[in-house]
């Protein structure tokens, strides 16, 4: 049911309407739009400050330009709920029963008025200006506008984008939207420079973007639905590159969010009354707290150790070592090629970097992984979060980390099955000096203690014996599937250790012991561990099941129906099993 169905947002089914209020009934709808994300977010979590700060740009944007025939390309797109809201999608704020209605990212196959699907950092310039040479190329003549900033401008394709998009020949506007932040507080040289051009209204000498050829233009408060208004009429149709940079404020509308902006950057469930959390934070050991123990121990230790990060300090809990040992933590932004490279660099000159990843973003770093650690195969040690088959947004899945680094030489990727195996193998990865060391660190419920070696040099798969069948549950899965077919089967239980270090003395043997061998894991099938082991196992007699995720993108699809789908059930793998 409508819960605000007194809202003027109701009468709004695409940017035609907008064009018809007032500036008054403008600001009206701004303060409804704020309402909406607090509510819907407050239900359900989402991201909250960049939305909340972008709402008055969005209305003036759409006011004045003509979508979809002009374009707007939305940088990471964490900011689009104002924009949903005003292309045909509100009723996925009004109503709670079609909350689920709407993907947290722009998406083209939902509307005309979204270009791609986009969910990663600093994308939207490279994709505007192509967009821009491909208009004139056909002799076409719509706006295009890139809108990057909350960050992304820390990330090295902006700057690749923004070479590119000086040069253009006709019209290609780039907004910056400056809020002083990313997740967490803005880092680098770019925090200057932008301070700068705010300090002296965009008036200072020192401007990196006139420097580079763009037509720069400044306004002082993006919050202002008027100022933004005819800042946007200003480059409308204009015949060259423009750079308009917008100073907004991250949750406004919001007070916690205001205050507390990297708490605020994405939130989960929360009661808007107290702004606390609705499911209370365990006090129990996670997969986080065990990964900082362990650095926090070897710094107290001595270890000339860096924990490095690419802007994301909260997904790992890292404010307790950048609070306690800022000397040993580094955040380069949101620039994870530049994470991999500076962690080489420390690498090589006799440091011990770690890395946290999120496995989503460390595929804009594969070049680095290959190219600067793995040929010089230098001991960077990289603990990986988010690496598991999930229900999230297309451009946010967690499937693809253990085919990229897997596949390349001289990595090593661990998995450990329980808490007490991942600090063992991140204490032994910090030690050895040999080469890369990933850790794929759990993504589910995993028990606290249990089995773990102190070396990991050479990979020795350990093995519960049963009968018939042979299961290799990989990481988690070995808790989550593989502990519950074993015990159904009385099948012997092999915890693999590795992704891609095979143990083949381990494997000649269980070919020869079963009937059937079985791999699961929580990664996509092509590329992974269980192609790895079906590979090696080809010329033996022996039947290899491999469970994993399809080759394909999934889009908010429910975690348990994409296990469904690809026969991850334990009901489902037993049921194979049997009739292989």
């Amino acid at each position: 049911m409508n819960k605000h169905p007194e809202y003027l947002l109701n009468k709004i089914s695409g940017p035609q309407d907008l064009k018809k209020l007032s500036i008054a009934q403008m600001q009206q709808l701004a303060q409804e739009i704020r309402t909406l994300i607090l509510e819907k977010d407050a239900a359900e979590g989402g991201h909250l400050g960049p939305d909340l700060g972008i709402v008055e740009a969005t209305i003036a944007y759409h006011y004045v330009f003509d979508a979809p025939k002009d374009k707007i390309v939305w940088d990471v797109s964490h900011q689009t709920y104002p924009h949903k809201m005003l292309t045909g999608r509100a009723l996925a704020w009004l109503d709670p029963d079609h909350y689920e209605d709407v993907t947290p990212y722009s998406n083209p196959d939902e509307s005309p008025y979204d270009y791609y699907a986009v969910g990663h950092t600093s994308t939207s310039i490279g994709l505007a200006t192509g967009m821009a040479k491909a208009r004139d190329l056909m002799g076409n003549h719509e706006n295009i506008m890139a809108l990057i900033g909350d960050g992304s401008m820390t990330g090295g394709l902006a700057y690749e984008g923004l070479n590119n998009a000086a040069i253009e020949k006709h019209n290609l506007v780039v907004v910056v939207n400056d809020n002083q932040m990313s997740i967490d507080e803005n880092v680098g040289g770019l925090v200057t420079a932008l301070k700068k051009l705010r300090d002296s209204n965009g008036e200072t000498k020192e401007n990196p973007f006139t420097a580079m050829g763009f037509d720069y233009r400044y306004v002082a408060d993006g919050n202002d639905i008027k100022s933004m208004i005819e800042a946007f009429k200003a480059v409308k149709d204009v015949d060259h590159p423009i750079l308009l940079h917008i100073n907004t404020l991250k949750g406004k509308g919001y007070k916690p969010a205001i205050d507390e902006e990297e708490a605020h950057h994405w939130v989960m469930p929360f009661d808007l009354k107290t702004d606390k959390p609705l499911a209370p934070a365990s006090e129990a050991p996670t997969a986080n707290s065990v990964a900082l123990d362990v650095v926090s121990e070897e710094i107290e230790k001595g270890t000339n150790l860096m924990a490095i990060n690419a802007a994301i300090p909260g997904v790992f809990g890292l404010d307790k070592i950048k609070n306690k040992y800022p000397d040993h933590y580094t955040d380069v932004g949101i620039a994870e090629q530049e994470s991999v490279a500076f962690a080489a660099g420390a690498a090589k000159e006799g440091a011990v970097p770690v890395l946290f990843e999120n496995s989503t973003f460390l595929q804009r770093a594969f070049d680095q992984l290959s190219h600067d650690v793995a040929a010089n195969d230098l001991p960077v040690v990289m603990m990986v979060a988010g690496g598991g088959i999930s229900g999230t947004s297309k451009t946010h899945l967690g499937i693809f980390d253990q085919v990229m680094i897997s596949n390349l030489p001289n990595w090593i990727y661990l998995a450990p099955t329980n808490l007490a195996e991942e600090k063992a193998m991140m204490t032994w990865a910090i030690k050895q000096r040999k080469h890369p060391v990933a850790i794929k660190m759990p993504t589910k419920a995993v028990p606290e203690n249990g089995d773990a070696q102190e070396d990991y040099s050479k990979i020795t798969y350990q093995i519960k014996p049963g009968k018939d069948v042979a299961v290799l549950a990989l990481g988690d899965m070995y808790a989550i599937f593989g502990e519950k077919v074993a015990q159904e089967l009385n099948a012997t239980l092999v915890n693999p250790v590795s992704a891609n270090i095979l143990d083949k003395d381990a494997l000649d043997k269980l070919a020869k012991e079963n009937k059937v061998i079985v791999t699961i894991e929580d990664n996509t099938l092509d590329g992974g561990f269980g192609e790895k082991v079906a590979s090696y196992l080809g010329d033996k007699d022996v039947k290899v099941l491999n469970y994993g995720q399809k080759r394909v993108y999934t889009d908010q699809t429910p975690l348990k129906d994409i296990l469904k789908e690809n026969r991850m059930t334990v009901d489902q793998i037993v049921e194979d099993i049997k009739n292989a």
